[in-house]
């Protein structure tokens, strides 16, 4: 999700907090282990810079059920083109084996899905108001068609090829620029071919005015205000076929038989006139509901009563992409000289910290054996290998990381308004084990907010810089890991993401290469942006690097 809050004001307390990880010139880090050198006194601070390979992986395939939340509408970035997302998703009841009274009627049925607002302020009266910018992609007054359908694919929980695991669906967006298709291990669905009545269909534009509802009449009503959301109201007829006039029926007793009678919704999202916008959609929420409202009673005693359904059982977007920009996977061997990290079904970028060893043709084949030559103290009685520490198990060093920086330049192809790429992150994460660097861990990053992903974890993922339009993240843990416990230097991650504390994992649909998976942040923003990357073509200042800045002992 956006997030349209100023940059973070550093307290002072912070500033000191955060100057510990990143004074990399002035202050020496103790790292478990013992600096050489005579008297321990004098050290000198240096910088290497660590040759690497940056290329583009092709994102085909992704995991997306049951994210934390969903997209629905038209989204058209002008660096790659245009993204078109529709939402099936089961309804789940609140409660099994209604009993509706007697003669009960329908007054009302509504749809209620809140976006992602902040409260900003009040109005003239003293209600609160709202922003809606963390959920809204695109131009707020460009409309949007939806059509709500009744849903006939049985959407099933079990995946009927592995004992016990759940069923996962996966996007088909790749050369697909019509239909909402998703995937199973068995083939393709087109959830068009598997539509049935049409609840409703809408234009719409979405709005942060927050929802006024109203109970009772004349003296006696009241007015209610909740925050912005998705709300429409659905036809009585079609519920009081679907639901009300199956109490006491088998359809109603239990989730199982309700979904394989009622198999969801499916929310259709068009461009009007090739414009539009996109809207993330909290479907988790507590208020995202369909409530049918309804009197039952006898005619001189009525009575009003509800009946709920919730958006927590299996969900999935689809996504339509129409991209300009043909993404394709890299040069794994020699890197590439423009990176495109793009959401939804898109792209990232695979950083081998060292260059890609394994390469016939690669330059640089003993780029992590010099590294570990350079920092490890040779051990006098094995000179094949390094000397460690007796107590911890650690290998004693002789150059200590002070600061360590995957160094991420935006590409001049990028858009230069620096207003469209403010509140881009990028995620860094471990490829081989599908999970956040040892760095994002709040030990060695505190900078952790639940509350505003914009600012959270800045240590770790900075934030963008717009006067030099480049990016850090921070390796120091990562690295000292691999010199200190010898762990494996996986490969890392790159993606664009707009909520970095976000840290789920979405799976690839059989995937036959490193990347088995990817964080779901990723899928969760339609946006994308260009980079440079590790190329030689790439000038020296703009290249994508690993700079490291160590303490080195010196003699008197």
């Amino acid at each position: 999700m956006k997030n349209t809050i100023k940059a973070l004001k550093f307290s002072i307390i912070f500033l000191i907090i955060a100057s510990s990880f990143i004074a990399c010139d002035k202050e020496f880090s103790v790292i478990e282990s013992d600096v050489l050198g005579k008297g321990n006194a004098n050290f000198g601070t240096n910088q290497i810079d660590i040759p690497i390979a940056a290329y583009n992986k092709k994102l085909n395939a992704l995991q997306v059920n049951n994210l934390s939340h969903n997209f629905l509408g038209f989204f058209d970035d002008p660096e790659f083109g245009q993204t078109t997302a529709s939402m099936v998703t089961q309804i789940t009841p609140t409660a099994f084996s209604p009993n509706f009274g007697e003669n009960p009627v329908i007054d009302s049925v509504i749809l209620s899905i809140p976006y992602f607002s902040k409260p900003i302020g009040f109005d003239d009266d003293g209600n609160t108001t709202y922003s809606i910018l963390d959920s809204l992609y695109g131009d707020a007054s460009k409309e949007i068609k939806v059509t709500i359908y009744r849903n006939n694919y049985f959407l099933r929980s079990l995946n009927p090829n592995e004992t016990n695991s759940p069923q996962n669906y996966f996007s088909n967006a790749d050369n697909n620029t019509t239909d909402n298709l998703a995937l199973i291990e068995s083939g393709s669905i087109n959830f068009d071919d598997h539509k049935g009545d049409i609840v409703k269909e809408i234009t719409f534009t979405p709005s942060a005015e927050a929802i006024k509802t109203t109970v009772g009449e004349g003296e006696d009503a009241i007015t209610s205000r909740s925050a912005p959301a998705f709300r429409v109201e659905l036809d009585i007829d079609f519920w009081k076929s679907a639901i009300i006039d199956h109490e006491g029926g088998t359809e109603l007793s239990n989730a199982s038989n309700f979904n394989n009678y009622f198999r969801g919704l499916y929310f259709k999202a068009e461009a009007v006139g090739g414009e539009g916008n996109m809207i993330a959609l909290n479907t988790l929420s507590q208020e995202a509901n369909i409530t049918i409202y309804y009197t039952k009673g006898a005619d001189d005693s009525r009575s009003q009563s509800t009946y709920a359904f919730n958006f927590r059982g299996i969900r999935l977007n689809t996504f339509i992409n129409d991209y300009h920009v043909a993404l394709a996977d890299g040069d794994a061997d020699l890197g590439d000289e423009t990176l495109y990290l793009k959401g939804a079904e898109g792209s990232m970028t695979i950083v081998d910290l060292f260059g890609n060893e394994d390469a016939d043709n690669n330059n640089i084949p003993d780029a992590m054996e010099s590294f570990i030559d350079d920092f490890r103290i040779s051990d006098p009685d094995d000179p094949s290998g390094y000397l460690k520490d007796n107590t911890t198990g650690n290998f004693v060093l002789k150059r200590l990381i002070n600061e360590a920086q995957l160094v991420v330049h935006e590409s001049d192809l990028a858009i230069s308004t620096d207003d469209y790429h403010k509140y881009d992150r990028i995620y860094a994460y471990d490829v081989n084990n599908n999970i956040p660097i040892v760095d994002y861990l709040d030990l060695f990053d505190p900078t952790g907010n639940a509350n505003d992903p914009f600012n959270s974890k800045v240590v770790h993922l900075s934030q963008r810089n717009p006067d030099q339009k480049k990016y850090k993240i921070r390796l120091t843990e990562h690295l000292n890991n691999i010199l200190l416990r010898d762990s494996t230097n996986t490969k890392i991650g790159l993606v664009l993401s707009t909520n970095v504390n976000y840290t789920a994992s979405a799976q690839i649909l059989n995937s036959n290469d490193d990347v088995i998976a990817i964080p779901a942040a990723a899928i969760l923003t339609p946006r994308g942006t260009i980079l440079y990357g590790s190329n030689d073509n790439v000038s020296n200042e703009k290249r994508m690097k690993l700079q490291v800045f160590f303490t080195d002992p010196q003699d008197d």
